[in-house]
């Protein structure tokens, strides 16, 4: 792919970000369509980010945010959408006029996995309470689903509950006796293969399905253990697909993403 001098600037903001396969799904995109555009990948550590952002408007650059930032960006974009707010979080920012403004993709790209593995709505449980997680509150809030939250303390679910009541939630921190129909995983847990599993999949009850936000090469160590215990289980890969082609109209107003193009490049690099 050869990039022109007024190549538009596209980045994936995190730490760490080596593992983001957005750059290898948009770069894809970009070639398809034939646009003069690159998409790369910015190691950018929290005390960085507002400078880094603030850098990226000057030149008019858009992009993503992936973990930690989510939660930080959204406070620092000029303008952001009802869903960014809402969430608190942004995973997509653009420039408009010299400032950021900031959307969450995450909401509409959880809601299109889950509809496709069940209904959508019945008792959710997320594991998480950071930015991913709160654009599963939005999600489950949108589809009607019951919320239940599970977090390394009961004090922290409890906090992270109350704020999804806040946005019209049904949540309330889980307990060892709750049966869940959907379980997701909205922590960082699985991007390596020691990681431990966000939850013991012999420790749930009643699950049918589950969704992993993270991918990796051959699925998580979490999606293999599910599949064994008999709940159909999924990884971020469809997540990263279906939020990659939200943000692409966001990046480019006047095209639609190719998503088999998309879809094609996130496969190819998970089987490499």
């Amino acid at each position: 792919m050869e990039i022109g001098a007024n190549a538009r600037l596209l980045v994936v903001l995190g730490d760490p970000v080596a593992h983001s396969l957005s750059p290898m799904m948009h770069n894809a995109a970009i070639r398809a369509l034939g646009l003069d555009a690159v998409y790369v990948a910015l190691p950018t550590p929290a005390a960085k980010l507002l400078s880094v952002l603030e850098a990226l408007a000057a030149v008019a650059a858009a992009g993503n945010i992936t973990l930690p930032h989510k939660e930080a960006a959204e406070r620092y974009v000029a303008r952001k959408t009802d869903v960014c707010a809402r969430a608190g979080a942004c995973n997509t920012f653009w420039t408009e006029n010299g400032v950021l403004v900031g959307d969450n993709t995450d909401v509409t790209g959880l809601l299109t996995c889950v509809r496709r593995m069940a209904d959508g709505a019945g008792r959710w449980l997320v594991v998480g309470t950071g930015g991913s997680a709160r654009a599963v509150a939005i999600a489950a809030a949108t589809a009607g689903a019951e919320l239940l939250v599970r977090s390394r303390t009961a004090a922290r679910a409890r906090t992270f509950a109350d704020w999804a009541v806040t946005r019209g939630a049904r949540a309330r921190a889980a307990t060892e006796r709750d049966a869940s129909d959907l379980v997701i995983n909205a922590t960082p847990l699985g991007l390596q293969e020691t990681d431990p599993l966000p939850v013991d999949p012999a420790a749930l009850r009643g699950a049918r399905a589950a969704l992993d936000l993270v991918y990796a090469p051959g699925e998580t160590r979490w999606v293999r253990a599910l599949r064994a215990a008999g709940v159909t289980a999924h990884d971020g890969r469809e997540l990263l697909v279906q939020q990659g082609i939200a943000a692409f109209v966001r990046f480019f107003p006047e095209r639609q993403g190719p998503t088999e193009v998309m879809r094609a490049a996130v496969g190819r690099a998970l089987r490499a």
